[in-house]
């Protein structure tokens, strides 16, 4: 069972203020704390490492996956290792995301590896979310790996969130996609105090027709560091977009590395970048309507994290 703080966190990073409907698998410090499967999807504890297989059927219709990590206890380090199989010509919803809360001394650190292999004309739409909180002075530490292998035809769109209390992120994401696939993802991402978070991406789009479409939205307050890399390789026919959207404050410290690789006289690939603090005239036109300068700035970066 769940205790209060660790149903809070699970609230923060699936949004399941209950247990869930469908397929679904919890993990909190280091345990297993509840797992269902259904007749489409399969759940499988790994036997060589800590883990688990996710085995979805061919033609899976609106199902949902939930595998969400809490970690509640300081001094806490894990590796773990998922591995989704998304069966031809299905369409899912998967929800991964882990929430610590460390009110300790020790830091508490969760590595996460996922490896997505999506069937021929699949769907999936994956959602990860990663939080922090607790006053103690251990660091909450998250280090993501998202592997994507998609065969022809496929749909991946990715919403990748960590908007609050991680104090030291890299975020590795890797892709491979076949003819006609499709990569979207969507990144949001606000750092403050001296925390810091790397967010690396590479897709190779190696079949024809194939395409991408990285777009990161950052907030980075105080003394804090972001970097943003993103590597689209093309190596056929095929249209690859990556984009950077920041907003600096205080002290903070955001780099943007772009890198477009074209090995086919029609791959077209498009790199945007932009980076600067909050316009004068918004927080004017939010102050003139009777909102303080503090509360302006509130309201202007979360429209612009939505």
């Amino acid at each position: 069972m769940l205790d209060e703080i660790q149903k809070q966190i699970l609230e923060e990073v699936a949004d399941l203020h209950k247990v869930p409907d469908g397929a679904y698998n919890i993990r909190a410090n280091g345990k297993s704390a509840g797992r269902n499967t259904t007749a489409n999807i399969d759940i499988v504890t790994k036997e060589d490492k800590s883990g688990i297989d996710i085995i979805i059927k061919p033609g899976t219709k609106n199902e949902s996956v939930h595998i969400p990590v809490v970690l509640s206890e300081a001094g806490i380090k894990e590796v773990v290792y998922n591995d989704f199989y998304v069966g031809e010509g299905s369409d899912v919803t998967i929800v991964a995301g882990c929430g610590i809360h460390n009110c300790g001394n020790q830091d508490s650190q969760h590595d996460g590896v996922h490896r997505f292999f999506v069937g021929k004309n699949a769907k999936v739409r994956y959602v990860e979310k990663h939080y922090g909180q607790g006053e103690g002075t251990g660091k909450k530490i998250l280090n993501p790996v998202t592997e994507v292998y998609q065969e022809a035809g496929s749909y991946v769109d990715m919403e990748m969130v960590q908007i609050k209390g991680v104090d030291s992120t890299i975020r590795t994401t890797k892709a491979e996609l076949a003819e006609d696939a499709t990569l979207i993802v969507h990144e949001r991402l606000m750092t403050h105090a001296d925390q810091k978070a790397s967010s690396i991406y590479t897709v190779e789009l190696n079949g024809e027709n194939s395409s991408t479409d990285i777009i990161s939205r950052s907030v980075a307050k105080n003394e804090s560091e972001q970097i943003f890399e993103a590597a689209i390789v093309g190596n056929t026919v095929c249209s690859g977009h990556a984009e950077c959207d920041a907003i600096i404050m205080d002290k903070a410290h955001v780099v943007a590395i772009p890198k477009l690789d074209a090995k086919n006289v029609d791959a077209a690939l498009i790199h945007e970048a932009a980076i600067g603090k909050i316009a004068g005239d918004q927080l004017i036109k939010l102050m003139s309507l009777g909102l303080t300068e503090q509360e302006a700035e509130e309201q202007i970066i979360s429209g612009f994290l939505k």
